[in-house]
């Protein structure tokens, strides 16, 4: 789950990474449509980067040059060079239907300790992506929408000596399944295990000699922090080892948390999430709606169940009013006529929210009297079903566990796919910034950090917040280097803003909307992945 595409990894580090690619000749090509089996083997090398080009590549620009400053912690280079090869696997879609993935195996090469012979596996799980040709593999190609993703976690992790395996998921890049799955905990978990199955099939027959070492650390972002914290679930539930789990940023009360953006406290980013969520759950469970008309607006429905992921970029999406750019709600409050006097009442204060003041301008973004997203009746009928069959942490804290018996089909899916449940039998660390405007730190890390309270005093789970702001420690590394980020980004849109001729409020203002902007997509990803790989060297 994260905001807008343009503004995220392949906006900062696209164009940053070519490299030298060459095919697998020989390679065996696998009929077998039974799950995790690699399609081709050896695996297609996209590129082949030494440690010193690598290095040099990113040293090139200057977002390269941030990333490289926090993937080599004060190094004068990176220790590793890495191999990109190209995976295609059997994997099945939403509905258990028969389908095919495909993705990324990085390998570590390089004569140096670290990076060759046996070396653990980080299992990683992307964000949201609405662009269809989502490739981490193709990491020799700056216009694919998944390359900055690719350079980010090849410098983190890859490049620090550790194979990485990173699914596209199915319904991207050349998965014949036409949806993806989004946030399907069973589908996603299930994707992340045959991926790995595949790439572990590939190893002894790529060009790099490493081996797997036994140990298995998952992690991922936004929508991957889900997947990540679902994935070690299912592993559990199958009494499957792995290491580690460090999910991040990700929405993993998901059933609090479309309660609360149907309260009105809309997060950036909410009319994508949206119709990506509700087609995923139409596909596997068929009961959200008899048709689109029944939750969006006519100005909508009509292409909306086949709209994400496209082949278009978002913004052309946006440009053809294919969907609102924020509007979710109608701004005219739903009404029962007076049948229902406490939802009449209720309405007009969450049409939109005031409270909290400081996130009242985002939420207000969120409304508009004309091409807005879900209609009032169906805004409606999930509300009241919420106040009839409320959840433990909205619209009040009180179990801060899912509701018992929700009618609403979409908050019966959201109840199915919340990961509110699970406890980890192997170590934790959640990451997150705690000013998110995607993926609210209190409805999602920090609740599941006060119902895993036991396991934090235990030392069994780890919380981090790098934004200094609002973090118990903010005097650490990550929360400096996370300040210093977000100050840059605020100082560069405010003199923008100066030169253009603004004044000093307005200038403010757009310092202030950069910072809101970039703080999910660019700003806390690279020191969420620093803390995870600090965390997984304990192991």
């Amino acid at each position: 789950m994260r905001t807008f595409r343009t503004l995220l990894w392949a906006a900062c580090f696209a164009g940053v990474l070519t490299g030298c690619g060459s095919g697998s000749p020989g390679a065996d090509v696998n009929n077998n449509s039974a799950r995790g089996t690699l399609i081709d083997n050896p695996p297609l090398r996209i590129a082949s980067l030494t440690a010193a080009d690598f290095t040099a590549q990113l040293g090139a620009t200057p977002s390269g040059q941030q990333l490289l400053q926090i993937a080599a912690g004060g190094a004068a280079s990176l220790p590793c060079g890495v191999d990109f090869h190209y995976i295609q696997y059997a994997t099945v879609g939403g509905a258990g239907e028969a389908t095919t993935g495909s993705g990324a195996l990085m390998v570590p090469t390089g004569t140096a300790a670290q990076c060759t012979g046996a070396r653990p596996i980080v299992l990683y799980a992307h964000g949201t992506a609405t662009e269809r040709s989502y490739n981490i593999a193709a990491i020799s190609d700056p216009a694919n929408p998944a390359n900055g993703e690719s350079a980010l976690i090849a410098a983190m992790f890859a490049a620090q000596g550790y194979i990485v395996v990173a699914p596209n998921y199915a319904g991207y890049d050349s998965s014949p399944l036409p949806y993806h799955p989004y946030l399907n905990a069973s589908q996603q978990s299930k994707d992340m295990l045959d991926a790995l199955a595949a790439a572990r099939s590939a190893l002894g027959h790529i060009f790099a000699p490493d081996s797997d070492s036994g140990k298995l650390f998952i992690t991922g972002y936004s929508q991957g922090g889900h997947v990540a914290m679902a994935t070690a679930q299912a592993m559990q539930a199958a009494t499957m080892p792995y290491t580690a789990v460090a999910p991040m940023s990700g929405p993993y009360a998901l059933a609090a948390f479309g309660d609360a953006v149907f309260f009105g406290n809309v997060n950036l980013g909410a009319t994508v999430f949206s119709p990506m969520l509700t087609t995923s759950y139409q596909k596997a469970y068929g009961n959200i709606y008899a048709t689109t008309t029944d939750v969006f607006s006519p100005t909508y429905a009509t292409r909306i169940d086949s709209l994400l992921p496209s082949v278009m970029s978002l913004s052309v999406v946006f440009q053809q009013n294919l969907l609102p750019q924020t509007a979710l709600f109608n701004s005219v409050p739903p009404s029962t006529g007076g049948a229902v006097p406490a939802l009449d009442a209720l309405f007009p204060t969450i049409t939109p929210p005031t409270t909290p003041a400081a996130q009242a301008p985002l939420f207000a973004l969120a409304f508009a009297p004309s091409n807005y997203l879900i209609t009032n009746n169906y805004r409606l009928a999930y509300v009241a079903d919420a106040l009839a069959n409320p959840d433990g942490a909205v619209p009040a804290v009180t179990t801060g566990t899912p509701a018992a018996t929700p009618a609403n089909t979409l908050r019966q899916a959201f109840k199915t796919n919340d990961l509110r449940g699970f406890v980890p039998t192997s170590p934790m660390l959640l990451c997150a910034g705690g000013n998110d405007p995607t993926v609210f730190y209190p409805l999602n890390t920090g609740l599941m950090a006060t119902l895993l309270t036991a396991q934090i005093h235990k030392g069994f789970v780890t919380v981090v917040d790098v934004d200094p702001a609002t973090s118990a420690t903010p005097t650490g590394a990550l929360q400096a280097g996370f300040g210093a980020a977000e100050s840059a980004v605020s100082t560069a849109a405010y003199t923008a803003a100066v030169t253009a001729g603004a004044s000093a409020a307005a200038a403010a203002a757009a310092a202030q909307g950069a910072v809101v902007q970039n703080y999910h997509g660019t700003l806390v990803p690279p020191f969420c992945a620093a803390a995870a790989r600090g965390f997984f060297s304990n192991f």
